[in-house]
């Protein structure tokens, strides 16, 4: 049976743990901070680069270039985004048993279709390399800082590979950061760009007879130089780089937000055990108090 000196060394190790994990949460905070803080400064660019794409859109014929041309999907490349490190709850888990559905899904969905891998993350290269799935690529401790050279150098391997014809799809897996306490695994399609993402009226969606927009809002006349195929061209690239550096963002804000919440779990619990073991080492004191007193009393009478 454990005596009092044993309840004090538990207490003393319970105790620095939660220090530790107190001081990991006061970390993830102040970083959770600042890559929100990088995710609004990225929007208006964001934003505005759609805004120029949907423009051009209305009159380019955009059907031509590589990177919106659509092919069935007999080769896809699944780009799985997770964390350097752990400790941050279920966040690894959930993308990681995300990724493993979809790509049995791929797989399973067309006889002889061929999928392939590309991994971020520390925590993604360690799970992969314990199962069978074909993997390309590897890129870790990035997140250290995000920067948009490293956005820049993954978009347009990317985008190589796509305009070669080696994959005919690319999806990204990743947790998209809704809040500190909320984040959501998202399955998202990066290449072919999807038309739908420039908004109602690109490419021609929802555009009456003789091309004009139900509503009468004609799209402003804009005088571009040079043409606008060749703008386009230029900036779709661009599109597929933001686009990327924007998934990279919400990753690493998202894996900040599940490590502080899950370091306020611990070191909660850590106060709960605390607590416990003071109560039980205070009976067994007591009991041994009481005992002696006993003994005492016995000896004199």
């Amino acid at each position: 049976m454990a005596n009092v000196r044993d309840y004090r060394t538990r207490i003393r190790s319970v105790k620095s743990t939660q220090q530790i994990t107190r001081a990991m949460k006061l970390v993830s905070a102040a970083r959770l901070r600042r890559s929100q803080d990088r995710i609004l400064a990225a929007r208006p660019y964001a934003r505005k680069m759609l805004e120029v794409l949907s423009s051009l859109a209305a009159r380019a014929r955009p059907e031509r270039h590589p990177l919106l041309s659509r092919r069935p999907e007999e080769k896809v490349l699944v780009v799985v985004i997770a964390a350097d490190r752990g400790l941050c709850g279920s966040f690894n888990t959930n993308i990681l048993n995300r990724a493993r559905a979809f790509l049995d899904e791929q797989m399973g969905r067309v006889a002889g279709e061929k999928a392939r891998v590309d991994v971020i993350g520390r925590k993604a290269r360690d799970w992969f390399r314990r199962r069978a799935y074909p993997v390309r690529r590897t890129v870790v401790d990035i997140f250290k800082n995000v920067t948009l050279e490293e956005a820049r150098g993954i978009a347009g391997d990317l985008i190589d590979l796509f305009a070669r014809g080696e994959f005919d799809a690319v999806y990204l897996v990743y947790n998209e950061f809704k809040s500190v306490i909320q984040q959501r695994v998202v399955v998202e399609p990066l290449l072919p760009i999807p038309r739908a993402a420039f908004g109602p009226g690109a490419f021609g969606a929802g555009r009456g007879p003789g091309g004009a927009i139900p509503g009468g809002t004609e799209p402003e006349d804009y005088i571009y130089e040079p043409d606008q195929e060749t703008l386009f061209a230029a900036l779709l690239p661009k599109h597929v780089m933001i686009q990327v550096h924007r998934v990279l963002l919400e990753s690493a804000a998202a894996e900040h937000g599940a490590r502080m919440t899950a370091m306020e779990s611990a070191t909660r619990n850590a106060g709960e055990m605390i607590d416990s073991l003071t109560l039980q080492m205070n009976k067994i004191r007591q009991a041994s108090i009481t005992k002696e007193i006993l003994e005492v009393v016995s000896g004199a009478e």
